[in-house]
Parts: C-alpha cells; sequence; structure tokens
C-alpha cells in the first residue's frame, strides 16, 4: 500500500519542478498557477479515497476534520462521504480573522453550509469539536512531508495547537504532480504532516 515516493516523482511526466532557490511567495504563486492546470479528471481521485480509508480506517467516534475545497483545492468531498457512511464525524474548519488557530465545527453532510471568514463555507452552528484527524489541503509538498501553503499560516497554528493538546493524525492530501523534487523551505512555525496521501500513493512521515 506505501508506495516509495521517489519511484512515484519518477514516473510522473507531468512532475512539477521549480527551483530550490525560489523564495516562498513566489513558490507560492508558481505553485498556483501549476494547480490551476492540474486537470481534476487527470489522476484517480476515487483511488485517493481508497488509499485513505485503508490507510486510516475510520472509527466511530472520532472526529475527521476536512475542507470545503475552493479554487483547484484537491476534492475531498468523495472522503467526506465515505467518512461519514462508515460512521466517523465530520467537521469544517472555521478560521477567524483575529487568531491562526482555527477552530471546528460539526456537519453532518446535510446542512447547507455558509460563508464564514475569508469567504469559506462554513457549517451554520456554534458547536465547536476537536479533530482526531485533519484532512489538509496544500500547493505543493516535498519527500519530507512538508507542504507548501497559502501562506496565512492557519493550518500549522491549528496542528501545533492541537498537537500540544492531544494526539491527532494530520494527513495532507492533493494530487501527484504537486510534488516537488527539491525540500521546501522550512520555518519554525511549519509543522510537518504525518502522511501524505495522493491517487498515486501514500507517503509515511511519522517514523
Amino acid at each position: 500500500m506505501n508506495s516509495d515516493l521517489d519511484t512515484v516523482l519518477a514516473a510522473l511526466s507531468f512532475l512539477f519542478y521549480i527551483s530550490p532557490m525560489t523564495d516562498k511567495n513566489e513558490l507560492r504563486e508558481q505553485a498556483l498557477l501549476h494547480r490551476a492546470s492540474i486537470r481534476p479528471d487527470s489522476e484517480d481521485i476515487e483511488n485517493a479515497v481508497t488509499l485513505l480509508l485503508q490507510t486510516v480506517p475510520v472509527e466511530q467516534g472520532k472526529v475527521y476534520a476536512a475542507y470545503w475545497p475552493v479554487e483547484g483545492e484537491f476534492d475531498v468531498r468523495y472522503m467526506i462521504d465515505d467518512i461519514l457512511k462508515a460512521g466517523g464525524g465530520i467537521a469544517l474548519p472555521v478560521a477567524s480573522k483575529t487568531s491562526r488557530e482555527m477552530e471546528f465545527a460539526p456537519w453532518d453532510g446535510k446542512e447547507e453550509l455558509v460563508k464564514g471568514a475569508f469567504g469559506i463555507s462554513v457549517p451554520p452552528t456554534e458547536e465547536r469539536v476537536e479533530p482526531d484527524v485533519l484532512l489538509v489541503p496544500f500547493l505543493a509538498f516535498d519527500r519530507k512531508g512538508y507542504r507548501l501553503g497559502r501562506g496565512g499560516g492557519h493550518y500549522d497554528a491549528t496542528i501545533a495547537a492541537l498537537r500540544a493538546r492531544k494526539e491527532i493524525l494530520a494527513i495532507g492530501v492533493g494530487y501527484a504532480a504537486q510534488a516537488v523534487l527539491f525540500t521546501l523551505p522550512v520555518e519554525p512555525h511549519d509543522e510537518r504532516l504525518d502522511l501524505i496521501i495522493t491517487p498515486a500513493g501514500v507517503h509515511d512521515f511519522r517514523n
């Protein structure tokens, strides 16, 4: 089930490659352009769902934090559906303009979402829960388990705060074509992911 990241990278004719000397802001610009060029049907999204459920079997009573995809983000709605069907709880992030740490609102998959801060879709409830598993989007990822995010620092701050309070599993989800061959620039606040799952394979960074 676990695939060798180097083997996957070597097999990708459409590999995303940019210079490791590029600064983070320019990396984000290039990564956004690259992600926008990826066709959703270019990779087997359903296989990513299968790999997720095989790697992290759904446990009743656990809360799985997902996200509502925007601007070309990897579509996790299939994952949300299957987690709910298997008895897991789903929560969506609720961002704040006054804090980088996000909260999470439970969602049953049926209630109509409303627009929250930054125009992100959120469940229409004041209830908050703490997730056990986080599905994390990214613009790019490297072979060491680091991700390039949008620059707001919300996921890094949230993962760090949750890890300080409890045991969680942070899983990056995206396209295999978002991989880079070099190590992304890492700052002190950057949190390494436990797993990265793409339609091409599972990359485990827990050991």
